[in-house]
């Protein structure tokens, strides 16, 4: 049994995907390799997700030290969203689940 974060796995794999698994945490943190985005960026990049929806996802992934948040004292609230260090260690494997995905796609074209 493995513990992260109060949570127990049986093995890392499953950890992994609890931290970046689903449809949209994998797509935010692809888009946020590139750099710092604000929240309304974020949003307009996925116009099928919800901003409920977003906005959990990246809770969840601030939550777990992958992305940080950072607020802006200002009127209108102006909020951005960069990778950590530790979201950054995970895009080897973003990587190459692009590649995997590129190569599936042309070897079956």
């Amino acid at each position: 049994m493995i513990t992260f974060n109060q949570k127990q796995y049986n093995c890392p794999l499953e950890m992994t995907i609890d931290l970046i698994g689903g449809k949209w945490k994998v797509l935010i943190l692809w888009n946020l390799a590139e750099g710092t985005l604000r929240f309304n960026k974020l949003k307009s990049l996925f116009p099928d997700i919800t901003q409920k929806m977003l906005t959990q996802q990246l809770r969840d992934l601030e939550n777990n030290g992958i992305v940080s948040r950072k607020v802006y004292p200002q009127i209108p609230p102006k909020v951005e969203y960069s990778l950590t260090e530790f979201g950054k260690s995970l895009m080897p494997v973003l990587y190459a689940m692009n590649k995997w995905g590129t190569d599936y796609i042309c070897g079956n074209s």
